[in-house]
């Protein structure tokens, strides 16, 4: 049996990567954009489409019975709840790629607790209030994804850059290729209307990172930072319930892979 269609909506870093993923398995895929034609250079013309959430005349490019995967902020959410009334019944599946900004403040990650999905969310933040009408209106599946790094987004680069401080705040990472995987398999496998984390699982404060990265790669030490902790975001539902295993869940295996291939 054949995979359903997949449309990628807001066809950037994570969707070139999801795209590339989803043709490999034999899926076929649309990728969708404000501006298709500069937007989509690399991607064959018949595999374009042309979505703007400001214009719900784009809405109906999406096929019935599509997987969807909406990869941009979900604001704002007026317009949000009006593309779910409108587009969501004709979806097979819902993805929603949210931030694990949502959590902040929560007293999981006040406290210094692993944050799992049963934190509450900060529904005053706009684009939650769109994701979550979504997921509890349409069944989307919220996907809270941690910052993402992998070709071309190189955390070390990030610290040559002086992009990042140098602080004991937590961070969570998430390899794009992982990110990718973890979507595909969500559609077939996650609970609608859901929430999972994702991240590799292991939270890493940034002093941490920049002392092993100036010791392998000599990247230096950068100035001081924002002392806020930050959080420490689980991925054990992830892991549990869709049975995924990470192709990189180790980070400094990860990086010394994407500087020997620069």
């Amino acid at each position: 049996m054949s995979s359903p269609t997949l449309v990628i909506l807001g066809t950037g870093y994570t969707g070139r990567v999801l795209f590339r993923q989803a043709r490999a398995e034999g899926r076929i895929v649309f990728a969708a954009s404000r501006t298709p034609n500069t937007s989509l250079q690399g991607i064959p013309l018949e595999q374009r489409l042309r979505f703007d959430l400001d214009h719900a005349e784009t809405w109906d490019a999406l096929p019935a019975q599509a997987d969807a995967v909406w990869t941009f902020p979900a604001v704002p959410p007026d317009t949000v709840c009006a593309f779910g009334e409108q587009v969501a019944h004709r979806l097979r599946r819902l993805i929603v790629m949210g931030a694990t900004s949502a959590y902040d403040g929560s007293p999981q990650a006040v406290r210094g607790e692993p944050v799992e999905e049963t934190a509450p969310v900060d529904r005053t933040i706009a684009r939650v209030q769109g994701e979550e009408s979504l997921r509890e209106r349409y069944g989307a599946i919220v996907l809270r994804v941690a910052g993402i790094y992998g070709p071309g987004r190189n955390p070390l680069d990030w610290i040559r850059q002086g992009r990042v401080g140098y602080s004991h705040r937590y961070v969570n990472l998430i390899q794009v290729e992982d990110l990718a995987a973890i979507i595909l398999q969500s559609l077939e496998d996650g609970t609608p209307g859901d929430t999972y984390n994702v991240s590799d699982g292991t939270p890493r404060r940034w002093s941490e990172i920049m002392d092993t990265a100036a010791a392998r790669w000599g990247t230096g030490k950068p100035l001081p930072a924002d002392p806020t902790p930050g959080k420490r975001i689980s991925n054990r539902k992830l892991l549990a319930e869709l049975g995924y295993t990470l192709r990189y869940p180790d980070l400094y295996k990860a990086l010394e892979e994407l500087e020997q291939n620069k």
